[in-house]
Order: C-alpha cells, then sequence, then structure tokens
C-alpha cells in the first residue's frame, strides 16, 4: 500500500473485483427461410397498418369536426377574437412600418433601415393611432447616430450623354452599318445575276 506523503498515513488502493466470464449465447445459423418468412410477416403487418390508418382518417376528421361542434359559443367567440386580434396587430405593425418609410424617405438612402431600426410598437397610442412626431424625433435621432444612413446630397440627376454611343448624326457611319450591309448585299446579289 503507498503511503501518502503529506500525512504519513496509509491510503488504499481499490482493487479491482475478477468479473465473471460472459456466458456464452447460443446464436444460430441464420436460416434464409426463417428470416424471408419474418419479413413477409412485418410487410403484411405494416400493410394492414396503412389499411387502418386509411379507413380511420376520415372518422378522424368528422370527430374532429363533431368536436368543433360541441365547443361552446363563448369558445368560438374566443378563438374569432384572438384570430381578430392578431390581424389588428398585424395590420397595425404594417401601418406603422408604413409610415416610418414614409418620413424617412426625405432623409435615409434606404428607409426600410429606419424602419427596421426603430421600436414600431412604441409610436401607437391607446386608440391605435399613430405618433408621428414621435417617429420624426426618432428619425432626426438616428440619423444623428447612424449619419452614414443619410440619403447623399446629389441635387437633381442630369442626363450625361455620351458620344461614342450610337450613331453620331453626321453621316459617319459605322462599317457594320445596316445601310451599307444592305448596298453591299444588292450589289453582289446584281453582279451575280448578270
Amino acid at each position: 500500500m503507498p503511503e501518502n506523503e503529506e500525512t504519513g498515513e496509509t491510503v488504499e488502493e481499490p482493487q479491482e473485483t475478477e468479473t465473471a466470464p460472459e456466458a456464452e449465447v447460443d446464436e444460430e445459423p441464420f436460416d434464409r427461410k426463417r428470416a424471408e418468412a419474418a419479413l413477409k410477416k412485418k410487410n403484411s403487418e405494416a400493410e394492414n397498418l396503412r389499411k387502418r390508418l386509411k379507413e380511420l382518417e376520415p372518422l378522424a376528421k368528422r370527430a374532429k369536426e363533431l368536436e368543433d361542434a360541441q365547443k361552446s359559443e363563448s369558445e368560438r367567440l374566443t378563438e374569432q377574437l384572438t384570430a381578430a386580434q392578431k390581424r389588428e396587430a398585424q395590420a397595425l405593425r404594417t401601418a406603422v412600418a408604413s409610415k416610418v418609410e414614409a418620413l424617412a424617405s426625405k432623409e435615409f438612402a434606404d428607409p426600410e433601415d429606419a424602419a427596421g431600426a426603430l421600436d414600431l410598437t412604441a409610436y401607437v397610442d391607446e386608440d391605435g393611432g399613430i405618433d408621428t412626431d414621435a417617429i420624426r424625433a426618432d428619425l432626426a435621432d438616428l440619423l444623428k447616430r447612424k449619419p452614414h444612413w443619410a440619403r447623399p446630397d446629389e441635387g437633381p440627376r442630369a442626363p450625361r450623354p455620351d458620344r461614342a454611343q450610337g450613331s453620331s448624326g453626321n453621316g459617319n457611319r459605322t462599317p457594320n452599318d445596316p445601310a451599307n450591309e444592305f448596298a453591299a448585299f444588292m450589289k453582289g446579289a446584281l453582279s451575280r445575276g448578270r
């Protein structure tokens, strides 16, 4: 037994217990006929279960319809109210986002950035109205924090013509001008015809 150096006590080490040798399992040799029979049995059971499932699906649907019919009027009305409230909340979020984007379109390069950065629920009052003054104030604050989102001052864009495009209008035609090609074609056709 080894001694503990600090205290001088002897420390007992756990001893491994001998395990009994595993009993040998009598494995039978592979029997192809038995395996095929078992496989056929499992396949037929699965087929029967699929048939039963197809028979029971319409019954389950009918049971669900009956269950819905048995619900009390208040439960149905509660479900309808919940669905209507969800639709109303979504419509209100869409309206606020549209208002934010409309107000941001004058100053932001991409108004959707502003709508994504602001908490849209903060601009709806108890009556469901949209507080545009708060939106304007928050948009101004957002532009101060993220000036790179601002629309660049470019002034009105004027067309910039490129004289290298198209024909020049002074009679200088390119070698592949359709009129020149047609004239060459006609000369060739006439010269061959003689």
